[in-house]
Formats: structure tokens, sequence, C-alpha cells
């Protein structure tokens, strides 16, 4: 195997594991890093596909005992079917609108321009969402309702846009519906799992044909280094919330955006394809 491409690959997944559960855009981040890297052609687009399998992976080893807990009590518990249930209706948004537009957003957005734009945006909408008072109605996620879910599956949605940050629109969103700042965050990574793993999988499968084990090292290499990355990023996130708010990621996606914007407007950097 090229070691620049097992490179590539590494510096891949360490950007898809810390950008994941951040309210920075995976998405944006593997883009543009994938435009630096010239790692973005159609074997590339599959790589981000894999990799995203190992940030799955962190999430479910940091909540293993709280997700072995809910399928071993579903039968007699109603937190445990509430909070499975209330995954499901928040992961069908995304889903739907992915099925009926993800092809034609791919097309066309996917580009730095696009990335850039909605970066900057979306940090303007972070501060804003931060500076307003906060009514906290839920602050526990088994106190969750059916709406509350469904509200956080619609903010979800906007993630479809690159740039947009699953993880920040779930989260910024439940915040300004009335969740605080920690059952946000949970429910974003509860939600994560299917949400990544069912859209990953269904990507594998329309690009069935590209899959080859002679790409087997460079796919174990970036799955292993999005798990370490996205698994301390996790853990880190999680003390972070306590005492901090998001704003300074909203400052990162702006001042980024800008440089973005700025080195494709001149051309001083290449952001092709």
């Amino acid at each position: 195997m090229d070691p620049i491409l097992l490179l590539k690959a590494a510096i891949m997944g360490v950007v898809e594991g810390l950008t994941e559960f951040l309210p920075i855009s995976s998405t944006g981040h593997l883009i543009l890093a994938g435009a630096l890297l010239d790692f973005n052609d159609a074997r590339g687009k599959l790589f981000e596909i894999v990799i995203q399998s190992g940030a799955i992976l962190a999430v479910v080893l940091e909540y293993r005992h709280r997700i072995a807990g809910v399928f071993a009590n579903l039968g007699t518990d109603p937190k445990a079917r509430r909070l499975l249930a209330n995954v499901g209706i928040a992961f069908l948004p995304l889903a739907l609108l992915g099925l009926l537009f993800g092809k034609m957003l791919k097309e066309n957005l996917f580009n730095a321009p696009t990335v850039a734009s909605t970066f900057i945006l979306g940090g303007f909408v972070i501060l804003w969402a931060e500076r307003r008072q906060h009514s906290v109605r839920v602050h526990d996620v088994d106190d969750m309702t059916a709406l509350d879910a469904l509200k956080v599956g619609i903010a979800q949605a906007f993630a479809l846009i690159p740039g947009t940050s699953r993880s920040g629109a779930t989260i910024i969103g439940g915040m300004l519906f009335g969740l605080s700042r920690k059952v946000a965050t949970e429910f974003t990574f509860f939600l994560a799992i299917p949400t990544l793993g069912l859209a990953g999988v269904y990507s594998l499968y329309k690009e069935r044909a590209l899959l080859s084990a002679d790409d087997l090292g460079m796919w174990t290499v970036g799955m292993l280094a999005s798990f370490v990355s996205a698994f301390f990023c996790v853990r880190w996130l999680l003390r972070y919330i306590s005492t901090h708010s998001f704003v300074p990621f909203a400052w990162y996606r702006i001042v980024f955006g800008i440089i973005v914007l700025g080195t494709w407007a001149t051309g001083t950097v290449s952001w092709h394809g």
C-alpha cells in the first residue's frame, strides 16, 4: 500500500473524528481536506463514508452501558422504549429529505464556496442562539417527548446542506426548543448512531461497484484514526459543555469560512472538485 495514500487516509480519519460531533461540520471539513489532499474522486468519497463507522463506534463505546440497558429493558422500562422511539422519530426527517434531495444537493452544493458560506452563516446562527435567553424544559434525555424529538430531527435535516454541521444543527436546535445543553448534546450522540450508520450502509450499497479489497488497508487506517480521535473528542465535549458555550466554535466557523472564501476567490488555493 502506498504510504502517501495511508497518510492521507489517516489525516482524513482524524478530520472526521474531530469534526463529526463538534458544531463545525465534518462534511464541510472532509470536502475541503479532500480537495487539498487531492483525495476527492469517487474512491475518496467512498472512503469518507467508510470512516464514519469509526466515529459511530466511538459513541457506542462511550455509551455502551446505556445502550445495552435500553435494549435489555425494552419490555419493562417505558423510558427505554421512549428513548428508542424518539431516536427513530428524529431520524426520519433527514432520511426522507435525503432520499428525495440528496443526489441533487451533492451535485450542486458540495464545493468550497458553498461550504465556506455555510460555515460563516452557521457561525452567526450559533452566536445568535447563544445570546438568546434559553428557557430549559427538559433536563434529562429520558424526559423528551415525541414532539421534542421531531423538532430536533427537523433541525438535523438542515445538515443536508454541506457546512451546516449535523451536530451543530441538532444541539443548537435542541437548545432553542427547550432542551438543556447536556440533553441536546447527549441526544445528538444517540441520534448519530442510526443517522450515520444507516446512511453509510445505504451509500455503500449504492457505490458497491467501487468496493475493492485493495482498499482494505486504507479503510482500516482511516477508521482507526476516526475512532480514536472521535472517542477523545466525545469525552472532551461532554466535559466542555458543563461550563462553556459554543461561541468559540462560532468564531472558528466564521474565520475559517472567510479564509476559504478568500483563498478561493483569489486563487491562492485550488479548491478543486
